[in-house]
């Protein structure tokens, strides 16, 4: 019997017994806890400094299907490993890497020590009043020794536009520093909350983030690349319209155990604090999930 199988019988005792307004909790296949009122039902999360939210499970948005019982860690470095064969899904083992992490790294070493993919952080545009477009320190070196090395690689831009017009701007921006390469890997937008710390974009409206992601999206998908966006759970929950979102694959950042996304997402950013053979600072890593296609 599954657990929605279980819920809903559980539920339906507790109709019939109490006769009154029913609220009761389950958890699904991710770390996120699921429970029904008479508004429907909700889920409730953490953010990563330990608050708690509830925000509504949007039932026109595509559901995360991973089964995480086939999720496994390894205890001497850390890294996870995914691999769903009854449902024909698995994940790629890969990293995320900028300026900050130096100018040193062995991207042989790197490759060498299972990292199956990297995902390059291009440029950004200053969060202060200028908001000027300014490219990674180490972009260059980092992509031309990731693809020398043979990963798979991909960009993503950190943006702080506060029109469409910037949001273009950003991309045609990336377009540009793309144009020596051939990446395989997506292009992704970056749009994050600015803590501790005024930003050029504290004024934009929950539509105004959703139509900046579906310009840049756009724009990059027009010119032939793969397009995604990253964000976590609370930009999901609050400052996005996952509904409008629902034709774009997400890049989704939790450092739980296991993630709290109830939304599908193609990569899972699960920790800040890897460390990667080749790489002499701490480094993001991530799952990519796959699923095999049926024959017909």
């Amino acid at each position: 019997m599954n657990r929605r199988t279980l819920f809903c019988i559980l539920l339906t005792i507790m109709v019939l017994t109490a006769g009154c307004a029913v609220q009761t909790e389950e958890t699904s296949g991710g770390g996120e806890e699921i429970h029904m009122t008479e508004d429907g039902e909700y889920y409730t999360f953490q953010d990563v400094e330990g608050n708690s939210y509830e925000a509504p499970l949007l039932s026109d948005v595509p559901q995360c299907t991973y089964d995480f019982d086939h999720l496994k860690t390894d205890e001497t470095t850390g890294h996870k490993s995914f691999k769903d064969e009854k449902n024909g899904v698995t994940a790629r083992f890969g990293i995320d890497v900028s300026e900050f992490q130096g100018e040193e790294i062995d991207w042989k070493q790197v490759k060498d020590s299972g990292v199956e993919f990297v995902i390059i952080r291009l440029g950004y545009r200053a969060y202060g009043d200028s908001g000027e477009l300014v490219l990674d320190a180490m972009y260059e070196q980092n992509i031309q020794g990731a693809l020398e090395a043979g990963l798979d690689v991909g960009v993503y831009f950190f943006s702080q536009a506060v029109n469409a017009v910037e949001a273009v701007e950003e991309a045609e921006f990336v377009l540009d520093h793309l144009s020596p390469y051939e990446i395989t890997g997506p292009v992704v937008y970056d749009t994050e909350e600015i803590k501790w710390d005024t930003a050029r974009t504290d004024n934009n409206t929950k539509q105004e983030f959703t139509n900046f992601c579906k310009v840049f999206c756009d724009t990059v998908e027009h010119a032939g690349y793969e397009s995604m966006i990253y964000s976590n759970m609370k930009w999901m929950a609050f400052t996005l319209d996952m509904s409008e979102l629902s034709e774009y694959d997400f890049w989704y950042a939790d450092y739980h155990e296991i993630p709290q996304c109830p939304y599908d997402y193609k990569i899972w950013q699960y920790s800040e604090e890897g460390v990667v053979p080749g790489i002499n600072a701490n480094v993001d890593l991530n799952l990519w999930f796959e699923k095999e296609e049926k024959s017909k």
